[in-house]
């Protein structure tokens, strides 16, 4: 269920990304949703610990 949580947070913050900034290169929203899937993975495992 946490997962689900922490997908759908992340998920939300790629799409205000891509609102945010309409007109970055697919490159760029590529690194957003890297680094946000890496800091959505991060703040899941200080939570389970």
């Amino acid at each position: 269920m946490i997962n689900l949580y922490f997908f759908s947070v992340w998920l939300l913050l790629v799409i205000l990304w891509n609102f945010g900034f309409p007109n970055a290169e697919p490159i760029w929203d590529v690194i957003a949703a890297v680094f946000l899937s890496l800091l959505s993975n991060s703040a899941l495992r200080l939570i389970k610990k």
